[in-house]
């Protein structure tokens, strides 16, 4: 979270920021409930998908496949117009809101960290989270 809020701190042109780790597991890959981001060189977005991203059409070993952590940053100013959008046609076909400000011509960083998160993304997952919090309660 720190890493988050100290580059758009140190980044005045920087709208959004968010958070994504490495996913080699081919069941969270084709997983809906996972999302996936694909990243540019710069460590921008450039698309989040329920679906497996990059399609890969042959043996890629170096293309890695990231899963969104959901976390943001975002800069005030750049908030309020976001709020101010209606839902775009990526957003509604992926029920992604950050699909929203790619299409709107926004940037958005991806901080990459190893940290495997564990998401609640679908109520089939809650009894999973249950246990992870009674166990670290112990």
């Amino acid at each position: 979270m720190d890493t988050l809020a100290r580059a758009l701190r140190d980044d005045d042109d920087l709208p959004m920021i968010t958070a994504a780790s490495p996913v080699g597991d081919p069941e969270l890959i084709a997983d809906p409930n996972i999302v996936k981001v694909v990243i540019s060189s710069q460590s921008d977005a450039l698309y989040f998908s329920r679906s497996p991203i990059p399609f890969r059409r042959g043996k890629i070993p170096d293309l890695p496949t990231y899963r969104h952590l959901g976390i943001y940053g975002y800069r005030v100013d750049f908030l309020n117009r976001f709020i101010s959008l209606p839902p775009s046609p990526l957003e509604r076909a992926e029920g992604l809101e950050q699909l929203r400000a790619l299409e709107d011509g926004a940037r958005i960083k991806v901080h990459l960290t190893e940290h495997e998160a564990i998401g609640l993304d679908s109520p089939d997952q809650i009894p999973l989270i249950e246990s992870l919090l009674t166990a670290a309660q112990k």
